[in-house]
């Protein structure tokens, strides 16, 4: 019943009925439903930014370590390291996530194997090692083939966008966030639809597309109830605060699909009405400022044409030189569209918007 009620964003009351049940398990020494029922206090005192209630469960789980009534297991020194995470300790968290997924391997017990991974993926993106944090999802998606986590699974690929997300890849961070929401929607887990939404919202500000991100944002922040959902309700006011004031004039470039128009902060407006291929291709590079496209993927993207450097080399060339006519207030000193050796892209430092 309370973790029902954990997942339907009820924590206080989640609360109330849990920390009597883990004391009973404590006493009766049944310490593995005390550790599974600590497991989602946590989760719980997190959310209600309870850090002295984290605090206490950890002291509460090393004294079980220290006295010796409880072998150490994986699920253990899982708890343990959420409960370091929570306090932004990544290297102690790190230390007990990788014993815990080395117990969990010894003892072939996938469901511990898979939380461990899980735990590993998370620090890495705290420590911003994103790289090492998308290998951790992907062994975890190779074990959900093998094994069944509903809750973890939506879980992982909420933080799989959010990696992504911090890389940069938005389009790539949404289509994971799709994926995840079509299993919220089997699940009727109320709190990770929350989550979902506060995700898609911020990813869509930091693209460009404020209007979807608010719209995003507001839906999360109608769903939740303040005094259940602090954490949540925090992260979303410091992220609409910041874009609160947002106006079209501090943005380098701002495109408007529906009409085919882009306004350029020095140019003013610029009409791409019957240039089709051009618009796909400005659409390209704004929706991830930074990222180098080559050759290849712009033929595959834009013309959507299997890539011959005897058909679409010059294509390309000539292409990038008119939608750079068009774009660069001084076409002889662009600030825009750059080329590497890879291929061409979009100034990283470029503030862009996108209307839908």
């Amino acid at each position: 019943m309370g973790k029902m009620l954990a997942e339907r964003g009820d924590f206080l009351e989640a609360e109330s009925l849990l920390e009597p049940l883990a004391n009973d398990y404590l006493e009766d020494k049944n310490y593995q439903q005390f550790i599974e029922v600590e497991s989602v206090l946590l989760r719980i005192y997190g959310e209600l930014e309870r850090f002295d209630k984290i605090n206490a469960a950890k002291e509460r789980l090393q004294d079980l370590v220290i006295r010796s009534e409880f072998q150490l297991n994986s699920r253990m020194y899982y708890v343990l390291g959420v409960c370091a995470a929570l306090k932004e300790q990544t290297d102690v968290a790190h230390e007990y996530f990788q014993q815990a997924l080395k117990l969990g391997l010894d003892t072939n017990i996938k469901k511990d194997i898979c939380h461990a991974i899980y735990g590993m993926a998370w620090v890495y993106r705290m420590r911003e090692q994103y790289d090492n944090a998308l290998k951790e999802i992907y062994n975890l998606q190779v074990f959900f083939e093998l094994i069944d986590i509903p809750d973890l699974k939506v879980s992982s690929l909420i933080l799989n966008g959010n990696i992504l997300r911090s890389m940069g890849k938005y389009d790539q961070a949404l289509d994971v966030y799709w994926q995840a929401y079509d299993l919220v929607k089997e699940s009727k887990h109320l709190y990770m639809y929350i989550r979902l939404l506060f995700s898609m919202g911020y990813t869509y500000l930091l693209q460009g597309e404020t209007s979807m991100g608010k719209v995003y944002l507001n839906l999360a922040k109608r769903s939740i109830d303040p005094k259940n959902n602090i954490f949540m309700g925090n992260a979303i006011d410091r992220v609409m605060d910041k874009y609160a004031d947002i106006s079209e004039s501090e943005f380098d470039l701002v495109l408007d699909e529906e009409a085919h128009q882009l306004l350029e902060k020095k140019k003013g407006k610029v009409d791409f009405k019957s240039q089709f291929i051009l618009l796909d291709l400005l659409k390209l590079f704004m929706s991830q400022p930074g990222q180098v496209f080559s050759k290849e993927a712009l033929v595959e993207k834009v013309w959507k044409q299997e890539y011959d450097p005897r058909v679409h080399d010059n294509k390309v060339y000539v292409t990038i030189k008119r939608l750079r006519k068009l774009i660069e207030p001084d076409y002889d000193r662009p600030k825009y569209i750059f080329r590497s050796k890879q291929g061409y892209y979009l100034n990283k430092s470029a503030k862009v918007m996108v209307h839908h």
